[in-house]
């Protein structure tokens, strides 16, 4: 099923899944150090130091805090202690929701540098994956419980300023009466829902995702959105998805013939929530493929469920 998925096995195996200790299981581990380094990196690469950054905003799946939000946390931690500073939670469209109100920001001139701090650690020992998911109590539980079992880690930090010249083109959609298909919920499981049968399946602070109908019920939405961008916007260099999977997103893409354009992080990394985006688009600068004035796109597909399309100037 993994292989089915886009998932390469020859790639490393997450320490859980060998029986080993998971990360930051055990003794006390710095949760903030890949934070650190993603902050370090972004921070050469614009040229500026933390002082200069007026709002972090953290977002993601993987926090380790309701109150405060882990945006006060991270900034701490990294020595920014007058930053302003908050969260957006989102599922897998964290991030992209992060981006779309930093450019309206921006737009309004309201701060000049902004901060998005990402950190999908979700496979750590007592989260939403794993032990209990790793233990199945019937070969039906995969049906709403094998997306546990692609999900990566990963850290990232985003610095965005002002730019008229190069605006972003959006794109959004939302299907609320799909929130079913993908939930983590918390105490009180059925208070703050209306009882639907899919959701909690797995129980309280556990993963449970119905991903095959998910992408089945994503497909007119995230192809009708990408048509309107490419309408709009014009030749795209590089596509980046939320990487959920790679062939579902292969199938996506070659119904608008954009194959070459997407690239994947799902064989190599698997699902890394909301983190898919910029952490593709990172790794896609390393290697050398994305240039500074190149088109781009970011296509996401999210539990809520939401849809996004958007275009920008790197």
């Amino acid at each position: 099923m993994a292989t089915w998925s886009g998932l390469r096995l020859d790639r490393e195996v997450p320490p859980h899944v060998r029986g080993e200790e998971p990360p930051l299981a055990g003794r006390r581990r710095d949760a903030h150090r890949p934070h650190r380094s993603a902050v370090s990196s972004a921070l050469e690469g614009a040229g500026i130091d933390k002082r200069e950054v007026d709002l972090l905003i953290y977002v993601g799946v993987g926090k380790g805090f309701l109150e405060p939000g882990q945006s006060y946390l991270v900034a701490h931690a990294l020595g920014m202690d007058r930053v302003e500073c908050f969260d957006i939670l989102d599922a897998c469209m964290s991030w992209t929701r992060a981006i779309h109100i930093a450019d309206g920001f921006l737009q309004m001139k309201r701060y000049r540098r902004i901060m998005i701090v990402n950190g999908e650690f979700n496979t750590v020992e007592g989260g939403p994956l794993f032990p209990c998911n790793y233990r199945l109590r019937s070969a039906e539980q995969i049906g709403w419980t094998f997306a546990s079992y692609t999900i990566g880690s990963a850290a990232t930090a985003t610095i965005v300023s002002g730019d008229n010249d190069n605006p972003w083109a959006w794109r959004f959609s939302s299907r609320p009466d799909l929130a079913d298909l993908c939930t983590v919920p918390s105490f009180g499981l059925g208070l703050f829902s209306d009882g639907a049968e899919k959701i909690g399946k797995n129980g309280a602070f556990q993963f449970t995702s119905f991903g095959e109908e998910l992408h089945a019920r994503a497909f007119a939405l995230l192809v009708a959105l990408m048509r309107e961008i490419l309408a709009q916007h014009g030749e795209l260099k590089r596509i980046f998805t939320h990487a959920s999977s790679f062939r579902e997103w292969d199938v996506f893409a070659h119904e608008l013939g954009l194959q070459d354009k997407i690239h994947h992080v799902y064989p190599e990394y698997g699902n890394l929530v909301s983190a898919s985006v910029p952490a593709g688009i990172a790794m896609a600068v390393d290697k050398g493929l994305v240039q500074r004035g190149d088109p781009l796109a970011g296509w996401v597909g999210s539990g809520g469920m939401s849809f996004s399309a958007y275009a920008f100037t790197y």
